[in-house]
């Protein structure tokens, strides 16, 4: 499909993008993590763009992180550092990992961006003092977006934007669930191009293309995609997965990808913003609300029972850990999913990942064996 095509063209080469947004006058915040506050980003005026790493070779990030930090922190300062992200007018830092709040300081004191933030937002979420913090919080972000743009932000504007991203969520799920229903009906390094372009992307230009993707895909002949319905089903967690060839490798091993719980995946675009009187609250809401990662708490079990929901309800046979090397909130929350998912005897597999060496040929082996046991 050739709009398939432009995902891919797109994530290939995210400083062509960047031209083109900045064509277009949006000036580009750029963000690391799930929780950073998009909407108020773009009802701003700003372009916000996921950023990622190139996988290049550390030399700059050497200098100023340990090399126990995750690949994605030291390969996104590396590339600041090399110069590679010239097009970014700022960047903003939801407080949530170690390595993500050290990486802070040195983008804030190595770096000559116009813009910094920090969103040092609560990490327990479930109580009335930690919403009225996250409220307080992003209306601090409101603030400093306001001054680095010179206006304000009206609440017409934050619910445009709201409106906005509401609507490119509802198509990701929209693709997700048919792609649970049908695995056949579009491959995963075709999802996966899909999802990361809609961080770095156009938004206006993503919503265009999922509407038509979508009606594409809800039409299709079903019956000429069928092979893959019998295949055992797979769901991915962990942090976030920004390698296409992983899901090459488990359709190659005989599986199929139905779903995931990633912060480059469905749980970016999980649950909507609701629409309230006060857009601050509503964006609070959602923040409170959505499915936590290992780096926030909403109750003891929320994560093992969350990923058990998921598994069930997309008639998963396993579960694969993608746990990114030298990342420790995911790493300590490994334990208790596991309990839960042998406790509900769901078969599940870890495999460290690291994106700056992708061990495919072992990779592949681990999966085979593991695909095999379903089948």
């Amino acid at each position: 499909m050739e709009e398939y095509e432009i995902f891919h063209h797109a994530i290939s080469d995210p400083a062509m993008v960047a031209e083109q947004i900045k064509e277009k006058q949006r000036k580009i915040i750029g963000y690391l993590c799930s929780y950073a506050p998009e909407e108020l980003i773009y009802a701003a005026g700003f372009h916000p763009m996921r950023l990622f790493s190139s996988r290049a070779e550390i030399f700059h990030a050497d200098n100023h992180l340990q090399s126990y930090c995750c690949s994605l922190v030291r390969g996104v300062l590396e590339e600041s550092l090399a110069g590679k992200f010239d097009f970014l007018y700022g960047a903003v830092f939801p407080h949530t990992c170690d390595s993500i709040q050290r990486l802070s300081d040195i983008w804030r004191l190595n770096t000559g961006y116009e813009f910094f933030a920090d969103v040092v937002m609560p990490v327990k979420l479930n109580t009335k003092s930690s919403h009225d913090y996250m409220a307080m919080v992003l209306e601090k972000f409101k603030k400093d977006l306001e001054k680095a743009v010179g206006r304000d932000i009206t609440d017409r504007d934050l619910n445009d934007s709201i409106l906005k991203f509401n609507k490119i969520r509802a198509y990701l799920k929209k693709l997700y669930d048919l792609r649970s229903d049908n695995p056949g009906i579009i491959n995963g390094s075709d999802m996966h191009a899909i999802v990361k372009g809609s961080m770095i992307m156009d938004r206006d230009e993503v919503l265009e293309l999922l509407a038509v993707i979508t009606a594409k895909l809800e039409t299709c002949d079903t019956a000429a995609v069928q092979s893959a319905s019998s295949s055992p089903r797979i769901v991915i967690t962990g942090s976030l997965c920004d390698s296409p060839d992983i899901y090459k490798i488990i359709e190659q091993a005989g599986g199929v990808v139905v779903g995931d719980d990633l912060c480059t995946g469905q749980r970016w675009f999980d649950g909507q913003v609701p629409f309230v009187d006060d857009p601050i609250q509503a964006l609070t809401l959602r923040y409170v609300q959505r499915i936590v990662c290992p780096a926030k708490h909403s109750s003891n079990n929320a994560r093992g029972e969350n990923i058990v929901k998921l598994a069930k309800e997309k008639r998963a046979d396993g579960v694969i850990f993608m746990l990114l090397k030298f990342c420790d909130p995911h790493a300590f929350d490994y334990p208790c999913l596991k309990e839960f998912l042998d406790r509900a005897k769901i078969k599940n597999i870890l495999l460290e990942m690291d994106d700056q060496a992708l061990g495919s040929g072992q990779l592949a082996t681990r999966l085979e064996t593991f695909i095999h046991m379903m089948g």
